[in-house]
């Protein structure tokens, strides 16, 4: 293992699989709730220390107080001795997974280096299917803002093909290129969570100027500001400021601008300006080829006939086949079994099983609308009749109420004791507004598809 991202993967893998009396140790219910939500920020081998960083402070009690004993016993299985954890919450300006990285700030300069550095131009198998992708990224990191025709770069395709890996990939040769360059990558959905915190905490300016005085600004999941009236207002401002000062923009996208319904035709616009590259599905041969090159990075030998079994039985998603050598690594050290076509099965059962969607919360729904309209969590539950509250409090009760199982009771119990009669009329208005008004549908169906994706 190269990389503490590595190891981090294979403790998790421990984690999942670990029996006791026949019986999991941690339920798939309670690993997708808790573990699976852990980020790896850095590792100390001299004073045997791991930090992980968790979302918020009820994650961090929660890990504390009933995980952090087999996480002890996973990192004594892993690295032969055990370490002391600490536990972060994501930090309250959003640096993570925000990485800002520049050369005149030694500080700032170690935090990027705690993510991505794996991810290299070296490292991403390049086929016809992302050709054009690479060679656009590869040509931007060698000199940024350096063609007014590859700014802004917009690469757009499905989940898991390699553009987070060529963002990281692009930061990196900059960083070490460029190293009085200042860099920030940030996910599209961070975005807007740091601008929501700095209206409320009225420090704007602050955010502003983190965002409008650097030389590249490279943003992941760009999607997820489309149907944020604010968010994107703020961007807007943001993108044309970065723009006019000759800085490069990046961008990475499951869909094309003209497929974001719900985003401004002012910003779809600027989006389009620039280059826009997909990436497809590989083929066969290139995923072969992505299989022995991620086993060959944990220094392990896979069989052709296993590789070809990964790569037949997994088509359409890059960091799925990389996790299924990532899973036959870790049941080969953990277990200390040969790699075989049986394990390869088990790995392959394992990765579907995965692909079963997580159970939609009523937390996250009114926290996605939240973020989309702009406002908090509690002012959507309260009885504040202001025009967007309203709106964003009648959308939140109808997606509750679709997507989930509660019924109109319990619906009006979460929303403040409201009467299941006024749920119910709520649900009717809803409904009519998505037959006669097409915006109010192209924002359901954008906060459905966040939801999705989260």
């Amino acid at each position: 293992m190269d990389t503490f991202n590595e190891a981090w993967d294979v403790i998790c893998d421990y984690l999942k699989n670990k029996r006791e009396n026949n019986k999991k140790v941690i339920s798939d219910v309670a690993y997708n709730a808790w573990i699976k939500k852990i980020k790896p920020v850095s590792i100390d081998f001299n004073t045997k220390r791991i930090v992980l960083s968790v979302p918020n402070n009820f994650n961090k009690t929660v890990i504390e107080n009933s995980y952090l004993g087999i996480l002890k016993i996973a990192s004594e299985e892993v690295f032969g001795d055990e370490f002391n954890f600490v536990i972060e919450i994501d930090n309250d300006e959003g640096t993570h997974p925000v990485e800002e990285s520049t050369a005149s700030s030694k500080e700032d300069s170690n935090k990027s280096n705690r993510y991505g550095d794996e991810y290299t131009f070296d490292t991403f198998v390049v086929g016809k299917s992302n050709e054009l992708a690479y060679k656009a990224s590869l040509a931007v990191a060698k000199d940024p803002a350096g063609l007014e025709v590859q700014n802004p770069l917009f690469i757009y395709g499905n989940s898991g093909l390699g553009k987070t890996h060529l963002l990281y990939a692009i930061k990196n040769v900059i960083s070490k290129n460029y190293p009085e360059k200042k860099i920030i990558y940030v996910k599209g959905e961070n975005f807007a969570n740091e601008l929501i915190e700095s209206l409320s905490r009225k420090t704007t300016d602050k955010f502003r100027d983190k965002y409008r005085t650097i030389d590249v600004l490279l943003v992941d999941d760009i999607q997820f500001i489309a149907g944020k009236e604010a968010t994107q207002e703020e961007f807007f401002h943001t993108f044309n400021t970065l723009y006019e000062a000759r800085k490069q923009i990046v961008f990475t996208s499951d869909v094309l601008p003209k497929e974001m319904k719900t985003l401004e035709n002012r910003l779809r616009s600027r989006f389009e300006s620039g280059l826009l590259v997909d990436v497809q599905p590989p083929d066969i041969e290139t995923r072969i080829t992505i299989i022995n090159k991620k086993a060959e990075q944990l220094n392990i030998e896979i069989p052709y006939n296993i590789s070809e079994l990964l790569a037949t039985k997994i088509k359409s998603n890059i960091r799925k086949l990389e996790g299924a050598v990532k899973k036959l690594h870790a049941k080969n050290l953990l277990n200390h079994e040969k790699i075989s076509i049986k394990m390869a099965h088990e790995v392959i059962a394992e990765l579907q099983s995965e692909d079963v969607p997580a159970e939609i919360s009523l937390d996250s729904i009114i926290e996605e609308v939240a973020r989309t309209f702009n406002v908090t969590v509690d002012e959507i539950k309260s009885s504040n009749r202001r025009a967007t509250l309203s709106k964003a409090r009648q959308i939140a009760i109808y997606l509750v109420k679709d997507i989930t199982d509660m019924s109109m009771e319990q619906i009006g119990m979460a929303f403040n004791g409201r009467h299941h009669s006024t749920i119910v009329y709520t649900c009717q208005q809803v409904e009519k507004n998505i037959e006669t008004d097409p915006k109010v549908k192209e924002i359901i169906q954008d906060i459905r598809k966040n939801l999705q994706n989260g």
